[in-house]
């Protein structure tokens, strides 16, 4: 697979995420996700799209915004701001209001016209740490 290959899927995708299109359409079928920090993994073309949905517009009314795509032959590393608002259940915390503002990287794997793989480095503990200090904070007033 060539650079310009990955780049045309990489660029293909991330503008269909972005306009909140179907952007599952750019995973194979047996796409795998990992989040780095806790080791949970999805799989499948579904469950993928779902728990990105799930992030984006369930627990948090949210958006990436993107501050570099680098692509090389078969692969590329998306690095980006999480910008939202917490407006739903996230590890046990309901939702709470709390604006959040959490960088974040994802590796992919892309074979052909498809994403393969997604490493998700993002630091859940952090989100998680930032929800719950507005929760205590809503709690106490």
């Amino acid at each position: 697979m060539s650079v310009e290959s990955t780049s045309q899927v990489m660029n293909d995708y991330l503008d269909a995420l972005l306009k909140q299109e179907d952007f599952a359409r750019y995973f194979a079928d047996d796409i795998a996700w990992t989040t780095t920090e806790t080791g949970d993994e999805v799989r499948g073309r579904d469950a993928v799209r779902d728990l990105i949905v799930g992030l984006h517009t369930q627990a948090f009314n949210a958006h990436p915004e993107v501050k570099a795509l680098t692509v090389g032959d078969g692969r590329a590393t998306l690095e980006a701001d999480f910008v939202g608002t917490h407006t739903g259940e996230f590890g046990g915390v309901a939702a709470t209001g709390a604006q959040l503002r959490v960088p974040y990287c994802v590796c992919y794997d892309v074979a052909g016209d498809q994403i393969t793989a997604l490493r998700a480095y993002m630091p859940i503990s952090l989100m998680l740490a930032q929800v719950k200090t507005a929760a205590d904070s809503v709690a106490t007033s």
